[in-house]
C-alpha cells in the first residue's frame, strides 16, 4: 500500500489553546498536511496567522490553505501575506488557490461579485504575480495547489500547479452561488478525464472528502445521507456508494475504496474535514 498523503482541513475557531490542541492532535494521528479554509464568518480565524501558529506547535505536517479565496485580495497584499508565512514556515507551506464561490461572502466584505470567467482570470493573474514576488524576495515558491471544478480553473491547474484539487461539487442551476450538488462517480470521471487532456506533466491529485462514516452497513449509510442532504444530485442512493467524495464502510472497506479510487482517478492526496479528524485516523493507519 502506501504512496498516499493524508490531510485534514481544520476550522480556525475557538481559543488559542483549542487551536494548538487540534494541530497537535492532527500530527499525533498521522496526518501529513494540516490545511485551513478561507471564509468569512463570525469567529473564524484568518488563515495565514493560524498557519504560523500551527508551524510553531508541530514538527512534521506540512501546512497550507485549502484554499485561499484569491478574489478577496489585492494581489500585492496577498503576496506579502503568503511570502511572510512561507518564510516563517521554513519550507512547510503548501499554498492552495481558488477562484471563490460564495457570493454572500463577497457581499459581506463589500467586494464586487464578478462572473466566474473574471474571477478565474484574476486567479490566473495571481499565479504569475506570486511567482515574481517570491523571486524578487529571494524566497522559494511554495508547493502550489489549484482547486476547482470548471474548465477554466482546471486549465490553470494543468499549466501552473503542483497539485490539482477536486471536490466533486458543482453549482446547482438556478440556486444562489455556493449552493452545490454532488457529482456521481461518472461525472468525476469526466472532470478527471478533462484535466488529463490538459496536463502535460505529472501532478498530484487531491480529493476533498465530504463525509467519512465507519459503518458495517454501507447501503444504509448512503440512504441516510441521501435523505438528509440537498447536495446529492443522484436519483438513487446506491450511486453514492461509488462517489469518491464519500467514504462509507468499515476501516478495511474504506482503505480498499481509496486504493481503487487512486487507480481509477489518480487521487493519492486525500483530505478530510475536521469532523472526520478522529474517524478517519484508523484508515490512515491501515494504509501506512
Amino acid at each position: 500500500m502506501g504512496n498516499f498523503r493524508f490531510g485534514v482541513t481544520l476550522r480556525g475557531v475557538g481559543s488559542r489553546d483549542e487551536w494548538i490542541a487540534k494541530c497537535r492532535r492532527a500530527e499525533e494521528l498521522g496526518y501529513d498536511v494540516i490545511t485551513v479554509p478561507d471564509h468569512l464568518g463570525t469567529g473564524l480565524f484568518a488563515p495565514f496567522p493560524v498557519l504560523a501558529m500551527a508551524a510553531a506547535v508541530t514538527e512534521r505536517p506540512r501546512l497550507g490553505t485549502l484554499v485561499s479565496n484569491v478574489p478577496f485580495y489585492n494581489l500585492a497584499l496577498f503576496a506579502r501575506e503568503a511570502s511572510t508565512t512561507a518564510t516563517l514556515l521554513d519550507g512547510r507551506l503548501e499554498l492552495g488557490l481558488g477562484a471563490g464561490h460564495m457570493k454572500a461572502e463577497f457581499d459581506a466584505a463589500g467586494l464586487p461579485w464578478q462572473k466566474a470567467s473574471e474571477r478565474i482570470e484574476y486567479l490566473g493573474e495571481s499565479v504569475g504575480y506570486l511567482r515574481k514576488h517570491f523571486e524578487d524576495e529571494g524566497i522559494p515558491m511554495p508547493r502550489l495547489l489549484i482547486a476547482g471544478n470548471s474548465d477554466g480553473v482546471l486549465d490553470l491547474a494543468a499549466e501552473h500547479a503542483d497539485a490539482v484539487g477536486f471536490a466533486g461539487l458543482r453549482q446547482q442551476p438556478g440556486k444562489p452561488p455556493g449552493t452545490f450538488k454532488l457529482d456521481n462517480a461518472e461525472a468525476v470521471d469526466e472532470r478527471v478525464a478533462y484535466f488529463r487532456t490538459k496536463a502535460s506533466r505529472d501532478l498530484e491529485y487531491n480529493m476533498l472528502v465530504q463525509l467519512v462514516e465507519i459503518t458495517d452497513d454501507r447501503e444504509k449509510a448512503a440512504e441516510h445521507w441521501h435523505e438528509l442532504t440537498e447536495r446529492s444530485a443522484v436519483a438513487d442512493a446506491r450511486e453514492l456508494l461509488d462517489a469518491p467524495q464519500l467514504l462509507l464502510g468499515s476501516v478495511e472497506e474504506i482503505a480498499g475504496q481509496l486504493e481503487q479510487r487512486r487507480e481509477r482517478y489518480g487521487f493519492s492526496y486525500i483530505t478530510v474535514f475536521e469532523a472526520a479528524l478522529e474517524t478517519f485516523a484508523p484508515v490512515i493507519r491501515e494504509l501506512q
